[in-house]
Protein backbone atom coordinates (compact mmCIF):
# COMPACT_ATOMS: atom_id res chain seq x y z
CA UNK A 1 0.00 0.00 0.00
CA UNK A 2 2.74 2.05 1.41
CA UNK A 3 4.17 1.64 -2.23
CA UNK A 4 1.42 2.51 -4.12
CA UNK A 5 1.17 5.64 -2.31
CA UNK A 6 4.56 6.80 -3.20
CA UNK A 7 4.29 5.82 -6.49
CA UNK A 8 1.33 7.58 -7.27
CA UNK A 9 2.49 10.71 -5.31
CA UNK A 10 6.00 10.56 -7.77
CA UNK A 11 3.42 10.42 -10.51
CA UNK A 12 1.61 13.33 -8.90
CA UNK A 13 5.29 14.91 -8.71
CA UNK A 14 5.92 14.69 -12.07
CA UNK A 15 3.22 15.58 -13.35
CA UNK A 16 2.73 18.82 -12.07
CA UNK A 17 6.43 19.62 -12.83
CA UNK A 18 5.17 19.09 -16.69
CA UNK A 19 2.88 21.07 -16.20
CA UNK A 20 4.26 23.86 -14.72
CA UNK A 21 7.01 23.80 -17.16
CA UNK A 22 4.62 23.85 -19.92
CA UNK A 23 2.34 26.82 -18.04
CA UNK A 24 5.88 28.57 -17.95
CA UNK A 25 7.15 27.66 -21.47
CA UNK A 26 3.17 29.05 -22.37
CA UNK A 27 3.16 32.64 -19.73
CA UNK A 28 6.73 33.41 -21.43
CA UNK A 29 6.04 33.28 -25.24
CA UNK A 30 8.05 36.38 -26.43
CA UNK A 31 7.67 38.44 -29.49
CA UNK A 32 10.17 38.47 -31.91
CA UNK A 33 10.90 41.93 -32.15
CA UNK A 34 13.97 44.13 -31.92
CA UNK A 35 12.25 47.56 -30.74
CA UNK A 36 8.73 48.73 -29.74
CA UNK A 37 5.69 48.00 -31.48
CA UNK A 38 2.34 49.22 -30.84
CA UNK A 39 -0.77 47.37 -30.97
CA UNK A 40 -4.16 49.65 -31.47
CA UNK A 41 -7.75 48.74 -30.06
CA UNK A 42 -10.14 50.70 -31.66
CA UNK A 43 -14.24 51.10 -30.66
CA UNK A 44 -15.03 48.46 -31.98
CA UNK A 45 -13.16 46.37 -29.98
CA UNK A 46 -12.51 43.65 -32.53
CA UNK A 47 -10.16 40.39 -30.69
CA UNK A 48 -9.51 38.91 -34.33
CA UNK A 49 -8.28 42.33 -35.32
CA UNK A 50 -5.55 42.33 -31.98
CA UNK A 51 -4.71 38.86 -33.00
CA UNK A 52 -3.72 39.99 -36.67
CA UNK A 53 -2.07 42.72 -35.32
CA UNK A 54 0.10 40.54 -32.52
CA UNK A 55 1.10 38.31 -35.67
CA UNK A 56 1.47 40.95 -38.35
CA UNK A 57 3.31 43.86 -36.22
CA UNK A 58 4.27 42.20 -32.69
CA UNK A 59 5.58 38.75 -34.02
CA UNK A 60 4.04 36.85 -31.33
CA UNK A 61 6.16 33.81 -31.23
CA UNK A 62 3.04 31.38 -30.73
CA UNK A 63 0.09 33.29 -31.74
CA UNK A 64 -2.09 30.42 -29.79
CA UNK A 65 0.03 30.78 -26.41
CA UNK A 66 -1.43 33.96 -26.59
CA UNK A 67 -5.01 33.25 -27.31
CA UNK A 68 -5.29 30.19 -24.74
CA UNK A 69 -3.36 32.57 -21.67
CA UNK A 70 -6.03 35.58 -23.00
CA UNK A 71 -9.14 33.24 -22.61
CA UNK A 72 -7.77 31.86 -19.44
CA UNK A 73 -7.28 35.05 -17.88
CA UNK A 74 -10.81 36.12 -19.03
CA UNK A 75 -9.67 39.09 -22.13
CA UNK A 76 -11.19 38.39 -24.95
CA UNK A 77 -14.37 39.77 -24.05
CA UNK A 78 -13.23 42.70 -21.86
CA UNK A 79 -11.29 44.76 -24.30
CA UNK A 80 -10.48 48.03 -23.73
CA UNK A 81 -9.25 50.84 -26.23
CA UNK A 82 -5.74 51.79 -26.70
CA UNK A 83 -2.47 51.76 -27.51
CA UNK A 84 -0.46 49.80 -26.17
CA UNK A 85 3.18 49.00 -26.12
CA UNK A 86 4.91 45.59 -26.92
CA UNK A 87 8.44 45.50 -25.87
CA UNK A 88 11.55 43.32 -26.79
CA UNK A 89 11.59 42.07 -23.10
CA UNK A 90 7.97 41.36 -22.90
CA UNK A 91 6.00 38.10 -22.71
CA UNK A 92 2.42 37.23 -23.12
CA UNK A 93 1.18 37.56 -19.55
CA UNK A 94 2.66 41.01 -19.32
CA UNK A 95 0.66 41.85 -22.55
CA UNK A 96 -2.30 41.02 -21.47
CA UNK A 97 -2.28 42.41 -17.88
CA UNK A 98 -1.36 45.87 -19.48
CA UNK A 99 -4.66 44.78 -22.05
CA UNK A 100 -7.18 43.74 -19.07
CA UNK A 101 -6.17 47.08 -17.58
CA UNK A 102 -6.28 49.86 -19.73
CA UNK A 103 -2.66 50.64 -19.03
CA UNK A 104 -2.12 52.43 -22.34
CA UNK A 105 1.54 53.74 -23.97
CA UNK A 106 0.74 57.83 -24.37
CA UNK A 107 0.73 59.73 -27.56
CA UNK A 108 3.20 62.37 -28.19
CA UNK A 109 0.64 64.61 -30.68
CA UNK A 110 2.27 66.42 -32.86
CA UNK A 111 1.06 69.10 -35.18
CA UNK A 112 2.90 72.13 -37.27
CA UNK A 113 3.21 73.62 -40.46
CA UNK A 114 -0.15 73.47 -41.28
CA UNK A 115 -2.65 75.51 -43.70
CA UNK A 116 -6.17 74.23 -43.58
CA UNK A 117 -8.67 72.83 -40.92
CA UNK A 118 -8.78 69.64 -43.39
CA UNK A 119 -5.16 69.19 -42.32
CA UNK A 120 -5.57 69.45 -39.50
CA UNK A 121 -8.25 66.96 -38.38
CA UNK A 122 -6.29 64.75 -41.06
CA UNK A 123 -2.89 65.01 -38.85
CA UNK A 124 -4.79 64.46 -35.53
CA UNK A 125 -6.43 61.20 -37.05
CA UNK A 126 -3.31 59.79 -38.20
CA UNK A 127 -1.86 60.32 -34.39
CA UNK A 128 -5.31 59.47 -32.37
CA UNK A 129 -8.30 57.48 -32.70
CA UNK A 130 -10.49 60.57 -33.08
CA UNK A 131 -11.34 60.16 -36.83
CA UNK A 132 -11.06 63.20 -39.76
CA UNK A 133 -14.61 63.67 -40.43
CA UNK A 134 -15.40 63.80 -36.91
CA UNK A 135 -13.05 66.72 -35.68
CA UNK A 136 -13.39 68.30 -39.01
CA UNK A 137 -17.05 69.20 -38.32
CA UNK A 138 -16.54 70.51 -34.87
CA UNK A 139 -14.70 72.48 -36.07
CA UNK A 140 -16.68 73.82 -38.25
CA UNK A 141 -19.68 73.96 -35.89
CA UNK A 142 -20.56 77.25 -34.99
CA UNK A 143 -21.94 76.71 -31.67
CA UNK A 144 -18.96 74.56 -31.12
CA UNK A 145 -16.78 76.88 -31.51
CA UNK A 146 -18.12 79.39 -29.33
CA UNK A 147 -18.54 77.28 -26.61
CA UNK A 148 -14.72 77.49 -26.84
CA UNK A 149 -14.88 81.69 -27.13
CA UNK A 150 -13.94 81.56 -30.95
CA UNK A 151 -15.90 81.25 -34.32
CA UNK A 152 -15.31 79.26 -37.10
CA UNK A 153 -13.05 81.60 -38.82
CA UNK A 154 -10.97 81.96 -36.01
CA UNK A 155 -10.99 78.13 -34.21
CA UNK A 156 -7.34 77.30 -35.49
CA UNK A 157 -6.14 80.05 -33.60
CA UNK A 158 -7.22 77.25 -30.50
CA UNK A 159 -4.46 75.30 -31.58
CA UNK A 160 -0.77 76.03 -30.62
CA UNK A 161 1.46 74.06 -32.22
CA UNK A 162 3.71 71.62 -30.04
CA UNK A 163 3.98 68.30 -28.51
CA UNK A 164 1.32 67.05 -26.24
CA UNK A 165 0.85 63.50 -24.91
CA UNK A 166 -2.37 61.90 -24.79
CA UNK A 167 -3.66 58.91 -24.74
CA UNK A 168 -4.68 57.53 -28.08
CA UNK A 169 -8.63 56.77 -27.63
CA UNK A 170 -8.60 60.17 -26.02
CA UNK A 171 -12.76 61.39 -26.80
CA UNK A 172 -12.89 63.98 -29.49
CA UNK A 173 -15.07 66.34 -26.51
CA UNK A 174 -11.86 65.89 -24.06
CA UNK A 175 -9.14 66.48 -26.93
CA UNK A 176 -10.91 69.88 -27.63
CA UNK A 177 -10.80 70.93 -24.36
CA UNK A 178 -7.57 70.31 -23.72
CA UNK A 179 -6.37 72.19 -26.53
CA UNK A 180 -8.36 75.24 -25.10
CA UNK A 181 -6.11 74.77 -21.85
CA UNK A 182 -3.32 74.63 -23.54
CA UNK A 183 -4.22 77.84 -25.11
CA UNK A 184 -4.74 79.75 -22.08
CA UNK A 185 -1.86 78.31 -20.70
CA UNK A 186 0.49 79.89 -23.77
CA UNK A 187 -1.62 83.17 -23.91
CA UNK A 188 -0.55 84.05 -20.33
CA UNK A 189 -0.35 87.49 -18.55
CA UNK A 190 3.08 88.13 -19.88
CA UNK A 191 1.48 87.31 -23.29
CA UNK A 192 -1.42 89.46 -23.72
CA UNK A 193 -0.34 92.45 -22.26
CA UNK A 194 2.38 92.16 -25.42
CA UNK A 195 -0.70 91.87 -27.85
CA UNK A 196 -2.47 94.55 -25.26
CA UNK A 197 0.65 96.93 -26.37
CA UNK A 198 0.12 96.38 -29.95
CA UNK A 199 -3.59 96.77 -29.90
CA UNK A 200 -4.36 93.26 -30.91
CA UNK A 201 -6.25 90.53 -29.62
CA UNK A 202 -4.71 87.08 -29.25
CA UNK A 203 -6.93 86.25 -32.55
CA UNK A 204 -5.79 88.80 -34.20
CA UNK A 205 -2.09 88.14 -32.72
CA UNK A 206 -2.56 84.57 -34.43
CA UNK A 207 -3.99 86.06 -37.57
CA UNK A 208 -1.50 88.65 -38.63
CA UNK A 209 1.64 85.95 -37.56
CA UNK A 210 -0.37 83.26 -39.99
CA UNK A 211 0.01 86.54 -42.47
CA UNK A 212 3.83 86.98 -41.86
CA UNK A 213 4.60 83.04 -42.31
CA UNK A 214 3.44 82.84 -45.64
CA UNK A 215 4.69 85.96 -46.74
CA UNK A 216 8.44 84.58 -45.84
CA UNK A 217 10.01 82.16 -46.33
CA UNK A 218 13.25 82.62 -43.84
CA UNK A 219 12.13 83.01 -39.97
CA UNK A 220 14.38 85.58 -39.18
CA UNK A 221 12.08 88.11 -41.59
CA UNK A 222 9.13 87.45 -39.04
CA UNK A 223 9.99 90.93 -36.98
CA UNK A 224 10.62 92.89 -39.90
CA UNK A 225 7.40 91.89 -41.87
CA UNK A 226 5.48 91.82 -38.75
CA UNK A 227 6.94 95.25 -38.00
CA UNK A 228 5.43 96.47 -41.36
CA UNK A 229 1.88 95.03 -41.24
CA UNK A 230 1.33 96.67 -38.07
CA UNK A 231 2.89 100.04 -39.03
CA UNK A 232 -0.17 100.02 -41.65
CA UNK A 233 -2.12 99.37 -39.59
CA UNK A 234 -1.69 102.04 -37.15
CA UNK A 235 -2.57 104.37 -40.02
CA UNK A 236 -5.10 102.39 -41.57
CA UNK A 237 -3.76 101.67 -44.50
CA UNK A 238 -4.83 98.36 -46.02
CA UNK A 239 -2.45 95.26 -45.42
CA UNK A 240 -2.28 94.52 -49.05
CA UNK A 241 -1.14 90.70 -48.25
CA UNK A 242 -0.50 88.56 -51.47
CA UNK A 243 -1.23 85.39 -49.26
CA UNK A 244 -4.76 86.77 -48.23
CA UNK A 245 -5.35 86.80 -52.05
CA UNK A 246 -4.47 83.57 -52.15
CA UNK A 247 -6.07 82.48 -49.37
CA UNK A 248 -9.51 84.02 -50.63
CA UNK A 249 -8.88 82.46 -54.31
CA UNK A 250 -8.23 79.17 -52.65
CA UNK A 251 -5.03 78.28 -54.52
CA UNK A 252 -1.60 78.91 -52.22
CA UNK A 253 0.63 77.92 -55.57
CA UNK A 254 -0.12 80.80 -57.45
CA UNK A 255 3.24 82.13 -58.18
CA UNK A 256 2.11 85.81 -59.59
CA UNK A 257 -0.54 87.72 -57.97
CA UNK A 258 -2.68 89.49 -61.57
CA UNK A 259 -5.34 91.98 -61.46
CA UNK A 260 -8.06 89.47 -61.71
CA UNK A 261 -6.88 88.16 -58.49
CA UNK A 262 -6.81 91.09 -56.67
CA UNK A 263 -10.53 91.93 -57.81
CA UNK A 264 -11.89 88.75 -55.62
CA UNK A 265 -14.72 90.08 -53.53
CA UNK A 266 -13.77 88.38 -50.01
CA UNK A 267 -12.82 89.28 -46.29
CA UNK A 268 -9.84 87.90 -46.90
CA UNK A 269 -8.81 90.03 -49.66
CA UNK A 270 -7.03 92.82 -47.76
CA UNK A 271 -6.39 94.50 -51.21
CA UNK A 272 -10.34 95.39 -51.49
CA UNK A 273 -11.01 95.07 -47.17
CA UNK A 274 -8.99 97.20 -44.62
CA UNK A 275 -7.78 95.58 -41.28
CA UNK A 276 -7.06 91.91 -40.75
CA UNK A 277 -9.06 88.69 -42.39
CA UNK A 278 -11.70 87.25 -40.25
CA UNK A 279 -9.28 84.44 -38.95
CA UNK A 280 -6.26 83.17 -39.79
CA UNK A 281 -5.04 82.03 -43.05
CA UNK A 282 -3.11 78.91 -41.07
CA UNK A 283 -2.47 77.92 -38.01
CA UNK A 284 0.94 80.25 -36.90
CA UNK A 285 3.86 78.92 -35.21
CA UNK A 286 5.07 79.81 -31.92
CA UNK A 287 7.73 82.01 -33.15
CA UNK A 288 5.78 83.49 -35.29
CA UNK A 289 2.87 84.25 -32.80
CA UNK A 290 6.30 86.05 -31.10
CA UNK A 291 7.22 87.58 -34.05
CA UNK A 292 4.09 89.40 -33.84
CA UNK A 293 4.37 90.30 -30.25
CA UNK A 294 7.97 91.60 -30.52
CA UNK A 295 7.38 92.92 -34.05
CA UNK A 296 10.53 95.07 -35.29
CA UNK A 297 10.43 98.45 -34.28
CA UNK A 298 11.06 100.64 -37.77
CA UNK A 299 9.10 103.21 -40.90
CA UNK A 300 9.04 100.76 -43.49
CA UNK A 301 5.65 100.40 -45.26
CA UNK A 302 6.21 98.59 -48.46
CA UNK A 303 8.10 94.87 -49.30
CA UNK A 304 8.47 93.08 -52.56
CA UNK A 305 10.38 89.99 -52.94
CA UNK A 306 13.87 89.98 -54.07
CA UNK A 307 14.20 89.78 -58.20
CA UNK A 308 16.78 87.24 -56.80
CA UNK A 309 14.65 84.48 -55.98
CA UNK A 310 16.12 84.20 -52.74
CA UNK A 311 12.75 84.23 -50.81
CA UNK A 312 13.80 87.21 -48.95
CA UNK A 313 12.35 90.80 -49.45
CA UNK A 314 13.03 94.66 -50.23
CA UNK A 315 11.50 97.13 -47.72
CA UNK A 316 10.81 100.34 -48.65
CA UNK A 317 9.68 103.32 -46.65
CA UNK A 318 8.15 105.44 -49.42
CA UNK A 319 5.75 104.16 -52.52
CA UNK A 320 7.98 105.55 -55.37
CA UNK A 321 10.86 103.50 -53.76
CA UNK A 322 8.73 100.50 -53.49
CA UNK A 323 7.52 100.51 -56.82
CA UNK A 324 11.13 100.77 -58.38
CA UNK A 325 11.95 97.51 -56.53
CA UNK A 326 8.46 96.59 -57.53
CA UNK A 327 9.83 96.84 -61.64
CA UNK A 328 12.54 94.69 -60.61
CA UNK A 329 10.53 92.24 -59.05
CA UNK A 330 7.90 91.89 -62.02
CA UNK A 331 10.90 92.12 -64.67
CA UNK A 332 12.89 89.38 -63.36
CA UNK A 333 8.79 87.45 -63.38
CA UNK A 334 8.95 88.22 -67.03
CA UNK A 335 12.22 87.32 -68.00
CA UNK A 336 11.82 83.91 -66.14
CA UNK A 337 8.52 83.35 -68.49
CA UNK A 338 5.85 83.11 -65.06
CA UNK A 339 2.60 84.40 -65.67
Amino acid sequence: MKKKILYFFIVFIIITIALLGYGYSVINTSFNIDKTRYVYIDESKDYNKLLQQLKDSAKVTNLSNFEMLASIMGYKDNLKTGRYAVTPEMNILELIQDLRSGHQSPVNLKFNNIRTKEELAKRISEQLMISNESLLAELNNPEKCQSFGFSIETIVAMFIPNTYQFYWDISLDNFLGRMKKEYTKFWNKDREAEAKAINLSPIEVSTLASIVEEECTYTDEYPMVAGLYLNRLRIGQNLQADPTVKYAVGDFSLRRILNKHLEIDSPYNTYKYQGLPPGPIRIPSIKGIDAVLNASNHKYLYMCAKEDFSGRHNFAETFSEHQRNALLYRNELNRRGIR
